[in-house]
């Protein structure tokens, strides 16, 4: 068998993580078995469908590096395919045309739950004769299940799924407007498109059940399931934006790595054993539907954040300074090469301690600063006028250093401390506020290399500009 998997979100918000992972798992299977990946964006429902969303879909698959295979299919573009379906099963009379007006179907929904029964369709339409036929009322077209039996799936996750048909009802397949529903297009266009395996979340378990019946009318070979449980909150709630749940695009703009991003939904409710951090090949050679677990998967930002750190920390620094210049590019500042020395040869310092992009950018302000360099509070009550006489006088000290490394510098601060008969810290707290403008920094050894002997002189002289 072929292997070919399909992600087809629906273009009427932003792709969120949900939806992601979904494309992530499904992008995995097809690349583990060599199959195809194929990108369906299902915008049949004018109303809400916008490019906005579109591109945002199409940005965001490509943010995580999931290549589809072949041309995007446009859900919209067939609706003539759909029609012609649909009038294929009215045909073979597995459909019928249904006349019920809005208010008919409430009265029945209505009398159902009087009744204590479920608020389905009644089958009102289903035998009419001819000469009950309404005149000068557009119909809609509904599927006809069948009453007795039952109906099974066998889902690669959930396992063996069995419902009693009497509790179907006789969806709609195409509104009185003549567009087909989402019941009737998924349909065809997996059929249409091959897919082998559909891989989505499990909200969808009901859909599937139904959309059996279309199959099965129409005596076309079924795909075979797999239905993902569905990411939760911490709180155990549904997934939200107060869970930190913002769009894939926003996750990107506040500064996570996209590998970092890929092994974290890898990890949402699938495992290998206690293995925790995977690359994109391992995670391809390694996927697999069994090691699905049932239960939800909990969306923590925190794990989310520790994980992106450990990525950051492992990055190679020119790929790191590329995309820290990109995101000065973004403010309109243009780094100098020497500036961009600087922030590459001090970010080991820096990347232990950040989380995300944005984070590390915002630590290389202070090698990218220009004299004066601006100061946080902490600095400003530290930088009082005996620690700047202190920092002039020591300023003629660190001249000294003919070989401008950590050891020698290290060296220099503590004789000089050792002459003047001074704790460490009095001189370290002005040097490190006068030098980077923060209370808090790499260690000052390192970062007074970092900044070479020019730039830390000329700090330490303008410290009261």
């Amino acid at each position: 068998m072929k292997i070919i998997t399909r992600f087809a979100p629906s273009p009427t918000g932003f792709l969120h993580i949900g939806g992601v992972r979904t494309a992530l798992f499904n992008w995995l299977y097809a690349k583990n078995h060599g199959g195809l990946f194929k990108l369906r964006i299902e915008d049949t429902d004018l109303k809400r469908s916008t490019n906005e969303a579109k591109q945002a879909i199409i940005n965001g698959l490509n943010w995580m590096k999931l290549d589809w295979d072949g041309d995007i299919i446009y859900q919209s573009k067939r609706l003539e395919r759909h029609k012609e379906v649909v009038e294929i099963l009215l045909k073979k009379g597995y459909a019928y045309k249904c006349y019920c007006s809005p208010e008919d179907l409430e009265k029945m929904r209505e009398k159902a739950r009087l009744e204590k029964r479920a608020p389905k369709y009644n089958g009102n339409c289903r035998n009419l004769k001819p000469n009950s036929i309404p005149k000068n009322v557009k119909s809609a077209i509904r599927i006809k299940c069948p009453e007795e039996g039952i109906t099974t799936l066998n889902d690669l996750i959930q396992g063996e799924i069995k419902i009693n048909n009497s509790e179907l009802d006789d969806f709609i397949i195409m509104r009185s407007d003549k567009t087909p529903t989402y019941m009737l297009s998924v349909v065809v266009d997996d059929h249409d498109m091959e897919i082998s395996h559909v891989i989505r979340g499990d909200d969808h378990l009901t859909n599937t059940i139904r959309q059996q019946q279309i199959y099965n009318a129409l005596n076309w070979e079924k795909p075979i399931y797999a239905h993902i449980p569905l990411i939760h909150g911490m709180d155990g709630g549904k997934l939200s934006k107060r869970h930190g749940a913002l769009g894939v695009n926003n996750y990107e703009e506040m500064g996570y790595l996209t590998e970092a991003m890929l092994n974290y939904l890898l990890r949402l409710g699938w495992s290998h054993g206690d293995k925790e951090i995977f690359s994109r090949e391992e995670a391809i050679n390694l996927f697999n539907l069994e090691s699905i677990g049932k239960a939800s998967a909990k969306f923590d930002i925190e794990r989310l954040n520790s994980l992106n750190a450990t990525y950051i920390n492992n990055c190679n620094n020119n790929d790191l300074i590329n995309l820290i210049n990109n995101m000065y590019k973004e403010e309109s500042i243009t780094l100098e090469d020497n500036q961009l020395n600087i922030i590459k040869n001090g970010l080991n310092g820096l990347k232990a301690r950040a989380r995300t992009l944005i984070e590390l950018k915002e630590m290389t302000n202070f090698y990218t600063a220009s004299v004066p360099i601006p100061l946080d509070e902490k600095s400003k009550k530290v930088l009082n006028s005996k620690n700047i006489k202190l920092l002039k006088d020591y300023s003629t000290h660190l001249e000294d250093v003919k070989v401008w490394k950590q050891d020698n510098i290290e060296k220099n601060i503590k004789d000089y401390c050792f002459n003047k008969n001074i704790k460490l810290g009095q001189l370290a707290q002005p040097l490190r506020a006068a030098t980077t403008g923060k209370s808090v920094s790499p260690g000052l050894y390192e970062l007074i290399e970092v900044l070479g002997k020019k730039e830390t002189l000329k700090r330490i002289l303008n410290i009261n500009n």
